[in-house]
């Protein structure tokens, strides 16, 4: 049995063509997933202001959701969109140029020391997604640490205006969440970018046969994927809905 897996990028991705590109390109399930940890990470703060707490966000959205996505398609197209390619470079530049606006406005007014997390963000972005320096820092400790640790941190970091523990074990747990991300998201990829055809078959210990098509090899990972991305939404609206 013979299946060809690759008819669609990611288990996310629209039909290929006009605004469905630019929705596909925003990831949504993985980029509410790492929001959410920023959200986390504001919730613990010991007081939530709120305003401050949605900037982080916004900021976040755009840097991550629209500017990282945006540069990450323009090296290699691996959602296979035909958005263009001066079109990408500008969505890069106007999301994570306003990002840092945000960023550094928010530092000014709240507490100065934060302004040092600006140009950190900024080069997590483009080391990881542009794959600079031969792809030193696109690997998977730094995605764990660069899209779960880092936004945890400036979450709270955003709203206490310090770095606590409780910041810091949170971090750990979502740099771990996204390490358990990236490995099952690995072969999801491999499987529908690399791979033409999928073959095969499984003989049970009763005798039986179960056919391995392309289906059988990505609906375990996926659903894990789909289920730890609703999970982490969830965890921060319960958060969000505590410190109301």
């Amino acid at each position: 049995m013979s299946v060809r897996p690759a008819e669609r990028p990611s288990w996310y991705a629209l039909r290929q063509g006009g605004w469905r590109d630019y929705v596909t390109l925003l990831h949504a399930p993985y980029t509410a997933w790492h929001l959410s940890y920023v959200v986390v990470g504001g919730c613990l703060a010991p007081t939530v202001a709120w305003g401050r707490l949605g900037a982080a966000v916004a900021a976040f959205a755009l840097a991550v959701g629209i500017g990282a996505h945006a540069l990450d398609e323009l090296n290699g197209r691996p959602l296979r969109t035909a958005i263009p390619g001066p079109i990408l470079v500008a969505l890069a530049a106007c999301s994570i140029g306003a990002a840092c606006v945000i960023g550094v406005a928010g530092a000014i007014s709240f507490e100065p020391w934060l302004l040092a997390l600006v140009p950190l963000g900024l080069f997590l972005v483009l080391a990881y997604n542009l794959e600079l320096l031969g792809g030193l820092f696109h690997s998977d400790l730094w995605f764990g640490l660069a899209w779960g640790g880092f936004p945890v941190i400036c979450g709270y970091a955003a709203v206490a205006g310090e770095i606590g523990l409780a910041s810091v074990l949170a971090a750990a747990f979502a740099a771990l969440l996204s390490l358990a991300q990236r490995a099952l998201s690995n072969r999801v990829r491999f499987i529908r970018r690399q791979v033409d055809d999928a073959t095969g078959e499984l003989i049970l210990a009763d005798g039986s046969r179960t056919a391995i098509d392309a289906h059988w090899l990505l609906q375990a990972e996926e659903r894990g994927l789909r289920l730890l991305a609703a999970a982490s939404v969830v965890l921060a609206a319960a958060l969000v809905a505590y410190r109301i």
